[in-house]
This record gives C-alpha cells, structure tokens and sequence, in this order.
C-alpha cells in the first residue's frame, strides 16, 4: 500500500498534510538523510581547508562538485542510502557507503577513507539535527508565528477604542478595551519569542566520547577541539557544545522546547478566550456558503478554528514536554533513547503549525457585534462603583467603600438612574457630585 493522505495513520501526514507539508524539508527521513550527507560533506572540505597531509593536494575546485552531492540530493539518492542501511543495519554508516560510492565516480578514491575520518555516529547526528530545526524555524516557524502576530497587532489597532465589560472570576469587572485585551497576548508572545533568540542552537562534535581521541591519536599537532568549534559555527551556523559526552547534552534543545510550550500556551489561552467571546455573543461569524455547522442543528456556527488549534496545541506542547523532559538525560556515556525520541521532533512542530493556522483562521472570520458589548456595559452600572468609592477616598469622604458596598451587593438592579440617585445623597460639594456622574461603564477604562 503507497501512503497517502488518507491511509496515514497520523492526521499530521494525512488530514493536515496540506498545512504542514513544508516540514517534511526538515522533519522526515528523506530530509534527516540530506543533513547527514549535508554534514558528511562540509566536514571533509574543512579537513581539506586545514589541510590533513593527505589531502594537501585535493583540488579545492571540486569542492562545489562534492556540495552538489547534498545539494542536488534527490528522493532517489535517499532510497539508496536505505537500501545500503538495508545491509549494514546502521544509518549514518549507510551515509558513509553512499558518499563513497560518489567519490569513486568522481574519481576520488584516494581521498575516500577521510569520510567521516575519526567521527561516531552521533557527531552526524547531533549536528543534522539542530541544523534542521534551526532552518524549520527560520524557513516555517518564524513565518508562520509573525503572521499570527501581526494579525493580532492589526486587531489591536482595529479595535483599541472598543470598550468592554471585563470578567474576573467569570463576574462582571472594572471595564477594559477588547484592543488592549488583545495587546496582553501580543506583549506575552514577544516577550517570548525574544527568549528564543537568546538560545544557541546547539550541536555535539568531539568524535567517539567528546574528546577528540581518534583525531588526536592520528594527529597530535592539530588543534581539535579548535577546528571542532570552528566548524560546528563557521561551517554550520551552529553553536559547539564542549566538552560533551558521546552526545549532546541537549540542555539548549529543551530550553527551546520549553520556550516554543510557553508560547503555545499563550495562543491556546487566546483560543479559549476567544471561543467564549464567541459564545457570549460579542462576535458573530463570517459564514461561508456550503459550510456546515451542526450535522443536526442547521442554524449553529460554531468556533471550530479556536477549537482546532486548542486541540492541537495540546499535543504539541504534550510532546514538547516529553522532549524537554527526556532528551537532556543519558546512562553515562549515552544510551540510544535520544535517537528514537529525536525522530519525532517534526510532530509538535507540525501539531503547532496547523493550530497556528486555525487560529489566524478564526479570528478572520470573527464580525464584531459591538451592540453585545454596549449592552452588557449598559446591564452592569455596579461597576463604575470602584470609581465612585475611589473618588470619595481621594475626598476623605467617611467610609466609601462600605457605602458603595451597601448600594451594589444586592440582588436590586443597579443603574444609570439608580447610581445618579445614590450620589445625590452624598455630601459632598456639586463639582464632585458632577464628577462622579459623568462616570459611565464604557468611559471607566483606564489607561
């Protein structure tokens, strides 16, 4: 059976393929292949660069001819790979046999046995990977989140002098403004985000344990561990991890796995206040023609998107967790448990994609019924109490807050008329009986 987007047994490459596809750039086998190649090639031109004595006389004009190796680098060209991994039952080493078997068409045979010279599996690896979560954020992530940012932006400018009753407890609140609510979440997520620029993309390269013991052995006059850090940042974009065990310790792998969760959450906390604009009526919904709503109900529609992303975001941040959780914890040397978990790194990111672009999609689709938001203003005058008593204490008026309290906690409606009368009881001066009535629910905002 050929994998489709129907008999795939994750929604991801199946019922959202279309939203995430340009992961797979990133995230899928094909592409982890291309970052191994990728990093089998840059480390054995910078072993030329040095130069190694047995490669003083390799053309650097071949040099492009070996990048076109990862650069051409095809579906066909990774089905080899497996089916060389097939025999050799080992991943990166089957990267090792296809590289090989490129030099010798290039004619290049002398030079073969400096593929992956003095390198264990993980040096590939924990460089691929990082390199291809640094670009899946730059390339997908990045654009994706500043879409949704600047939407939102755009919502608070939309929106800044709409005055809302605010809800505390689920209760009727000293009102705020639905642009300035919106600006809470956009102020958190770049709060965020600019965490996220203070976290190296981190990588191992230190040979079998961390300590360069094969490349030393080999050449004991060389700088290793400078050639290492050299590479890792000026070859690959990376930052060098030293001294390491045989792995990277994965620290600034879960810093950036807790950072994206912090992130998600804030979005899914947007999602749920969004949804309960929706059912309390502040917004109506853009309807599109032959959609439905309710399998039973013809008249419903409902916040899918917000519920969409919340779902989503749940099982990105679920296995952001795990990934934060487990990676930066190894028996001693290393264990292989990093190696199956980090195979599922594209999965959150994918989950966080698809919510991000059900999010956007719901609030484009959001009507403002700015009637709801006069009205429930309107129906809730015991909130401009707070100013009221707040004024009367700037007077040194006796008891304030025990006069307000006695006219607001009942069960009485509460009023325009009702409040007006309260203050013409007070004693105070006619300025301040002036003052206190031009108060209204939908001009108590504050700042």
């Amino acid at each position: 059976m050929n994998l489709t987007q129907l008999n795939a047994i994750s929604p991801i490459d199946g019922r959202y393929r279309n939203k995430i596809s340009k992961l797979a750039n990133y995230f899928s086998e094909e592409a982890l292949i291309k970052y191994r190649v990728r990093v089998e090639i840059e480390y054995f031109i910078a072993l030329c660069e040095i130069p190694l004595p047995q490669l003083a006389d390799f053309n650097i004009n071949l040099f492009e001819d070996l990048r076109k190796i990862y650069t051409d680098f095809t579906a066909e060209d990774a089905k080899k790979i497996k089916d060389i991994e097939k025999v050799t039952n080992h991943d990166v080493k089957a990267v090792e046999y296809f590289i090989k078997e490129k030099f010798d068409i290039l004619g290049l045979q002398k030079h073969k046995e400096f593929i992956h010279f003095g390198l264990t599996s993980q040096d590939i690896n924990n460089t691929a990977i990082p390199l291809s979560i640094k670009e899946a954020m730059n390339e997908v992530y990045v654009p994706q989140y500043n879409e949704l940012l600047e939407r939102l932006q755009e919502l608070v400018i939309e929106w800044k002098d709409i005055s809302m009753l605010a809800r505390t407890h689920g209760q009727p609140a000293s009102p705020t403004r639905l642009g300035k609510e919106i600006e809470v979440f956009v102020v958190r997520l770049k709060e965020q985000f600019n965490l996220l620029n203070d976290i190296p993309n981190a990588a191992k390269f230190g040979g079998a344990t961390g300590n360069f013991n094969a490349h030393k052995v080999a050449y004991p006059s060389i700088d290793w561990k400078e050639f290492g850090g050299k590479f890792v940042q000026e070859k690959l974009g990376l930052h060098h991890s030293f001294p390491t065990t045989q792995i990277e310790h994965y620290d600034h792998l879960a810093a950036l796995f807790d950072t994206l969760k912090r992130m998600n959450t804030i979005v899914l906390d947007l999602d749920r206040d969004f949804w309960t604009y929706v059912s309390t009526d502040y917004f109506k919904q853009k309807i599109k023609a032959g959609e439905v709503g309710s399998s039973a109900m013809p008249h419903k529609v409902n916040p899918i998107d917000f519920e969409n992303s919340e779902g989503n975001l749940g099982l990105a941040n679920a296995i952001f967790e795990h990934l934060s959780a487990k990676l930066p914890v190894s028996r001693l040397q290393r264990d292989l448990t990093d190696s199956t978990v980090l195979r599922n790194v594209g999965v959150p990111f994918g989950h966080t994609i698809i919510a991000f672009t059900s999010t956007l999609k719901g609030l484009n689709k959001l009507l403002l019924n700015k009637q709801k938001f006069e009205d429930d203003l309107e129906n809730n005058w015991a909130v401009v109490a707070e100013a009221i008593q707040t004024i009367l204490r700037r007077e040194a008026y006796p008891n304030p807050y025990e006069a307000l309290k006695g006219l607001t906690r009942t069960n009485e409606k509460i009023n325009q008329s009702s409040i007006a009368d309260f203050i013409d009881t007070l004693e105070v001066s006619t300025e301040i009986k002036l003052e206190l009535k031009a108060i209204t629910p939908s001009n108590y905002t504050g700042v």
